[in-house]
């Protein structure tokens, strides 16, 4: 019989011949998700032989994995801020450049906003972070996806935000009352060229949904849509904050400009690359 510690070593080997980052940290959580134990306990036990009723489950997810299939899809889980929340391959895994999103939106905001809307909500991260930051705000979570709408509300339910935080389907603002108005609009939407989504990783080319992340007009498309609709649906001083590519910023704003923004400025993100847009309506 074999050990944790040599499951976790043979796991490790596998995984770096395919070819993926981290290999020694995914045998691990693996190893560790399928027996039940966090790191700290998986490392006390590494002596401990495992039996064969323990190893199968091991094994389909070590397969899983070395397919390329995300590790978030693989356990099931992925961690956003406080939230653990489900994913799967009906929404993309939440990326760390949305939490840093999260991250300068309670920083810059001067005050709270009463109502927020989250565009392309996917998994409800975003939509779940800023109801957790803003616990005064009522928050809606718009995607055009059903099967990404039904996640969302899963992770809703699980973080107890049914109250505050609803679900739409909607593409952008297509099926949202006119009378709608929000004090804070944020998005995280389709950005990739059909070049860019080609030469990603296998992770994300083939098992994450790409009408989520490639966006039409070489990327621009739902940037520039949002920006046009956006525009007539912030309340006087409200902000619309958008995570773009990092070549797009500025294209972006000059369309903001000619579409009347009078605050438009661009934010880096933690690798010092133009990330997120920053906009304002104009004060009542």
């Amino acid at each position: 019989m074999l050990t944790i510690l040599e499951i976790i070593r043979k796991t490790s080997e596998f995984f770096a011949r395919k070819g993926i980052e981290q290999p020694r940290l995914n045998a691990e959580l693996i190893v560790g998700h399928c027996l039940g134990l966090d790191r700290m306990k998986l490392y006390l036990q590494f002596e401990r032989p495992l039996s064969e009723p323990e190893l199968i489950p091991i094994r389909e997810q070590v397969r899983r994995r070395g397919m390329r299939e995300p590790l978030q899809y693989v356990l099931g889980t992925a961690v956003f801020h406080d939230l653990k929340l489900k994913v799967d391959s009906r929404v993309l895994v939440p990326r760390p450049e949305t939490e840093q999103m999260a991250e300068r939106i309670r920083g810059r905001l001067e005050s709270p906003p009463a109502r927020i809307v989250d565009l392309g909500t996917g998994s409800g991260a975003l939509a779940l972070c800023l109801a957790m930051i803003y616990p005064e705000a009522t928050v809606l979570g718009v995607d055009a996806s059903p099967d990404a709408l039904e996640v969302a509300r899963s992770n809703a339910e699980a973080a107890a935000l049914t109250g505050r935080v609803h679900f739409a389907r909607s593409d952008w603002f297509e099926s949202i009352p006119d009378a709608e108005r929000f004090n804070l609009i944020v998005s995280n939407p389709p950005y990739l060229s059909e070049e860019e989504w080609a030469s990603a990783a296998p992770e994300v080319r083939i098992h994450e949904p790409k009408v989520a992340l490639v966006g039409s007009d070489g990327g621009y498309g739902d940037l520039e849509r949002i920006l046009e609709t956006s525009r007539d649906r912030l309340e006087p001083g409200g902000h619309l904050v958008l995570e773009t590519g990092i070549d797009q910023h500025a294209r972006l704003m000059a369309v903001a400009e000619s579409l009347g923004y009078p605050v438009i400025e661009s934010l880096r993100d933690w690798s010092d690359r133009d990330r997120f847009l920053w906009l304002r309506s104009r004060q009542g």
